[in-house]
């Protein structure tokens, strides 16, 4: 059972589940917050914050290694997402903020077999595009939502990255990444085909 009050984290980041997250903490109060997450082995909430606030949905971190302590107490961190939550409450009682919040479903419903064959298809595209390496799916191993996988390995913005935590069917999440891909696809390829032609001719790219 994960606790329904935990430290929060505002950054100007979304964190999905599965996704991993390097951070590197500096500042005083997230110090003692992390220290308390590590001693308790505690996850705390990754909250979106922009220009136009603090969202409500979010996505607790767990942290899976310390990668370095400098002399100053500062640190730098691996973590990765873990589950996808609502704030019904920010907390503020100790030098940091606390949340209460209300964890998200997970959605087990049977997922249609001709979107996500197509959706594995025009992400391994993009994928070798982006990478130089194809895909491989682990779905034996798939602890995570295949959207949330996937979508956590692309440059979306943060706008959209959020809209998809926001969603809870995976279905829908599915159908917005194979929108997306199919929108995004093109342009990549394109980009590629600029970048093979400068480098063919001894241009390099503005």
């Amino acid at each position: 059972m994960r606790p329904n009050r935990i430290p929060i984290f505002p950054l100007n980041v979304v964190l999905l589940p599965g996704m991993a997250l390097p951070l590197h903490i500096f500042e005083p109060r997230y110090k003692l917050m992390i220290g308390r997450c590590l001693a308790e082995e505690l996850e705390f909430g990754m909250l979106l914050e922009s220009d136009s606030g603090m969202a409500t949905v979010g996505c607790t971190a767990e942290i899976l290694q310390k990668l370095k302590e400098y002399p100053d107490g500062r640190m730098d961190i691996l973590t990765e997402g873990r589950a996808a939550f609502r704030l019904l409450e920010l907390v503020d009682e100790k030098e940091y903020y606390e949340g209460r919040v209300d964890y998200l479903a997970e959605d087990h419903s049977p997922q249609d077999v001709r979107l996500e064959a197509r959706l594995k298809e025009v992400f391994r595209q993009a994928h070798t595009l982006l990478f130089g390496q194809e895909w491989v799916s682990a779905d034996k191993q798939q602890v995570f939502p295949l959207a949330h996988s996937m979508a956590s390995r692309l440059p979306l913005e943060l706008e959209e990255k959020q809209q998809l935590l926001e969603i809870l069917a995976e279905t829908e999440r599915r159908e917005f990444l194979l929108r997306w891909l199919t929108d995004f696809l093109p342009k990549l390829s394109h980009r590629q085909r600029v970048r093979q032609r400068a480098g063919g001719n001894g241009h390099g790219l503005n």
